[in-house]
């Protein structure tokens, strides 16, 4: 993401299809508007701080790469195409859009903290969310979490743990309180760590 967040990182370039000056896109985002419907987005190059506007003229899926392709305005052969390789594709934070009930955008999830809901103990902080079949909530853990023997972790490296992002494990998120509630079945933050 960029210094600045006023932005939404929504893809990455990651190489020219073709050669006609079509683009591999790899995504950031759930909402394949973003990369199919025609208007304005911005690419922000690699070094840079503040993204610069372009126009997205199509854009397809390609199902077997996990990957969209997209032409942009002025993009016109391969070596253009191979130029924007590592930029990243934006649009305005103000652009997100509308969820539903029990939907969350990524960003918003990472940095909360993790309790257990029946102690109230805290667990770690989210600090990325894993796309699998169910979102898995990477956590570091907190360096005072005690392990099944009672003893605290001794290793200095702090340890994540993947906690699924379901509401049957994750039923309180709180995002103005900025901490997700979990009842995660026995050992689940062992198997992890």
């Amino acid at each position: 993401m960029t210094k600045s967040t006023d932005w939404l990182e929504i893809g990455k370039i990651v190489a020219s299809q073709g050669l006609n000056g079509e683009l591999r896109v790899y995504p950031e985002s759930d909402f394949p508007e973003r990369f199919e419907v025609p208007g304005k987005r911005w690419l922000l190059y690699p070094g840079q701080t503040e993204p610069q506007p372009v126009e997205l003229l199509s854009g397809r899926y390609l199902d077997s790469k996990n990957l969209y392709v997209i032409k942009l305005a002025g993009v016109e052969n391969r070596n253009q195409a191979d130029e924007l390789r590592g930029c990243k594709l934006m649009v305005p934070e103000s652009d997100r859009p509308e969820l539903g009930e029990d939907e969350y955008h990524v960003l918003d999830l990472i940095g909360l903290e993790v309790f257990m809901q029946e102690s109230g103990e805290l667990v770690g902080v989210v600090v990325d969310v894993i796309r699998a079949g169910n979102d898995l909530l990477e956590v570091k853990l907190h360096e005072n979490l005690i392990d099944d023997q009672g003893q605290k972790a001794k290793d200095k490296k702090q340890k994540t743990a993947m906690i699924p992002f379901v509401k049957a494990i994750a039923p309180v998120v709180d995002l103005g309180a900025k901490r997700i509630e979990i009842t995660p079945p026995s050992g689940l933050l062992e198997i992890n760590s």
